[in-house]
């Protein structure tokens, strides 16, 4: 029998919301002591605004089979209420997300949270076939693609067929976003003629035509499937719109950034690839010279300081600093990022994201990231007064910072800080080094033809080699191995495959000052020297100048000394740095 005490209480509506409350609490305590017990952050989800489109990462039956709750998702990462992160189901799920390129955040919750979560399940909308930012080719679709797919040439084949035959965009799509990978394609270019629809990858920096001739029937269907898996507005196409799809490749997860933009005859859409494995490289990988890599090494193992990559889009500048971003990378340092956007995702490195709308910006969130307790901290680009000042600061109070800035040349950093408003006098202390950099293309090395050097040239070559910097490893003509490009499958017959960076380094260290009227000494910098430049305003060619007395490499010096290693081409020196005022243009055939 019932306790009589027991029974009218449940009949009472005010004393059944008491014994709620009070339970409610009982778990909360719960909650706290398993988040104290587990290392973890507690939270009380009744608390927060629920995103019911987030709910959608995990289905309802799995969330509640595993004691979680998702709540908020924002560049892949995933913040998740949990009953208990040490229950065995719990754990097997964060690793299924895991896997799948999500950043999960735990965060202590009671039954009673979850349940609150739990109950929004029922605004998500339910369907067949979802629409998510995402695209899964299976392993063996995607492999037997690429084996398909192994130059531009046949990637034209197989989506002109869809002139053809019954069209699909899901295999269009996938025929697209397959052969970019397999032709190394860093950008797909879909635009909208009055003959037709223009589809181009740009290769190793080179836009090449895959195909002209695809009908512009189907144009509409597709624009809006990717806007759908973008995340965009597809009834929009009078204003540009910007979004990102991820694909799913089992054994790796490749994200792509998709800009739509209105033209003549309907959107053009041009999507970078993001392949994780385009930033996998070590700092020897980078095409550094020895004395540059000593340099490198020399300045990643300082405390504190500033190193400015400048450059244009596209010129390597983010994979040159996450290169130097793994370099000092230990369990012993806390890294920070803050980028627009993130492009790719560093584990174990902390990024943020600028975010406009929510008042998170470069200058702001930097702010912000000095009460995180940083030792180096990354800043996507320097842009405003407010941003190069915290970042001048940060480098100034024993931080390493690495940034970028917009400017054409290493020498061109300072006066673009100048610009911007920064005080002179502390923009010289602060800076460590400041590099200059560029892409070029590399020979095939299946096909490179071994090219002879007239006697003008061999002359020319010589001048060249005799002023160059002491530091620099100097050849003798008789040991110098240029080539020229001929073209075959492996290289889509351009002659060449892959890019290598070419660099500039000015650099600021106190240690070169002892030695700085030494003639005997190759000094790549004076800090009294330097600084004085800078205090009296000095124009980018005063820099030059300076620069080059105290043995700077330019860029196109390196370029150049990339060509008598057989890595590269005259052409693609001159292509990325202009003229090369002694050089004589015939080479032997």
């Amino acid at each position: 029998m019932i306790d009589e005490t027991l029974f009218f209480m449940l009949l009472n509506p005010r004393l059944q919301e008491q014994l709620v409350k009070i339970r409610h609490a009982s778990e909360e305590r719960e909650a706290l002591r398993k988040a104290k017990d587990t290392g973890i952050s507690y939270i009380d989800t009744t608390k927060i605004s629920v995103n019911a489109a987030v709910l959608k990462v995990i289905p309802e039956a799995r969330a509640r089979a595993c004691n979680v709750a998702p709540l908020t998702l924002a560049n892949k990462r995933l913040k998740l209420a949990v009953l208990d992160s040490r229950d065995g189901k719990t754990k097997k799920l964060v690793d299924e997300l895991s896997s799948q390129g999500y950043v999960i955040e735990m965060l202590a919750t009671s039954r009673y949270g979850l349940e609150h979560i739990w109950s929004f399940y029922k605004f998500v909308t339910r369907g067949k076939s979802p629409i998510t930012s995402r695209v899964n080719i299976e392993k063996e679709r995607i492999l037997t693609l690429q084996k398909e797919l192994i130059s531009i040439e046949k990637v034209a084949q197989a989506i002109e067929k869809f002139n053809y035959i019954n069209f699909s965009v899901t295999d269009f799509l996938e025929i697209v976003f397959a052969g970019a990978l397999a032709n190394r394609a860093s950008d797909i270019h879909l635009e909208p003629e009055e003959a037709g629809i223009r589809i181009r990858y740009r290769v190793d920096g080179i836009l090449h035509d895959v195909t002209k001739g695809l009908k512009a029937d189907n144009y509409k269907s597709i624009t809006s499937r990717i806007k759908l898996l973008s995340n965009l507005k597809i009834n929009v196409s009078d204003h540009p719109q910007d979004g990102r799809v991820t694909i799913g490749l089992s054994v790796k997860e490749v994200e792509m950034r998709i800009a739509f933009a209105p033209a003549e005859y309907g959107e053009i859409v041009v999507m970078r690839v993001l392949d994780p494995d385009a930033i996998n490289l070590k700092l020897s990988d980078l095409g550094l010279r020895s004395d540059d890599l000593e340099i490198i090494t020399t300045e990643l193992s300082r405390p504190n300081g500033m190193i400015l990559n400048t450059g244009p889009t596209g010129s390597g500048k983010t994979t040159t600093l996450y290169a130097f971003l793994k370099a000092k990378q230990t369990p012993e340092i806390k890294i920070i990022t803050i980028e627009d956007p993130i492009e790719y995702h560093l584990t174990g490195i902390e990024q943020t994201q600028v975010d406009e709308d929510a008042e998170y910006s470069f200058a702001s969130g930097l702010k912000s990231i000095m009460r995180q307790d940083p030792d180096v901290i990354l800043i996507g680009e320097v842009r405003d007064k407010d941003t190069a000042e915290t970042a001048i600061q940060s480098a100034l109070t024993g931080h390493l910072v690495f940034s970028t800035i917009h400017a054409n040349n290493a020498a061109g950093a300072v006066p673009r800080f100048l610009d911007l408003g920064v005080r002179p006098t502390s923009i010289g202390p602060a800076l460590n080094l400041i590099i200059g950099q560029r892409l070029i293309r590399r020979l095939c090395e299946k096909c490179k033809q071994r090219a002879e050097i007239t006697e003008g040239l061999k002359e020319n070559i010589t001048k060249f080699i005799l002023n160059l910097p002491k530091r620099v490893e100097k050849k003798t003509i008789e040991e110098i191995a240029m080539y020229k490009p001929k073209g075959c499958d492996a290289c889509n017959n351009s002659g060449y495959h892959g890019r290598v960076g070419i660099f500039e380094f000015l650099l600021n260290d106190p240690q070169y000052d002892k030695v700085a009227s030494d003639p005997t000494h190759d000094v790549l910098a004076s800090e009294g020297e330097f600084e004085a430049l800078i205090q009296s305003q000095a124009s980018e060619s005063k820099i030059i100048e300076y620069a080059l007395s105290k043995g700077m490499v330019t860029m196109q010096e390196d370029g150049i000394l990339k060509v008598f290693s057989g890595m590269t081409t005259f052409e693609e020196v001159e292509r990325a740095t202009g003229k090369i005022p002694w050089r004589e243009k015939e080479i032997k055939k």
